[in-house]
């Protein structure tokens, strides 16, 4: 992966997680919700990108360059 294109998936989540957040914090101020709830749905979104480049890694078959040598 670039470092560009990782900088920018970078950027990109923190700028979700602060969106999800926002609108979490807007929406729950009219509720009565503990604040530990809040900070699930940021975590759950970090969460799910590692598991989407983890999953991403071990099924590329175009990362996996000495698995055809012979030795």
């Amino acid at each position: 992966m670039k470092l560009d294109r990782l900088v920018l998936i970078i950027v990109c989540v923190l700028a979700g997680s602060a969106v999800t957040f926002w609108l979490g914090m807007t929406l729950l101020a009219s509720f009565s919700v503990p604040f530990a709830w809040l900070a699930l749905l940021p975590a759950a979104l970090v969460g799910y990108i590692l598991y989407r480049v983890i999953a991403e890694r071990v099924g590329n078959a175009e990362d996996d360059h000495y698995d055809g040598m012979k030795h």
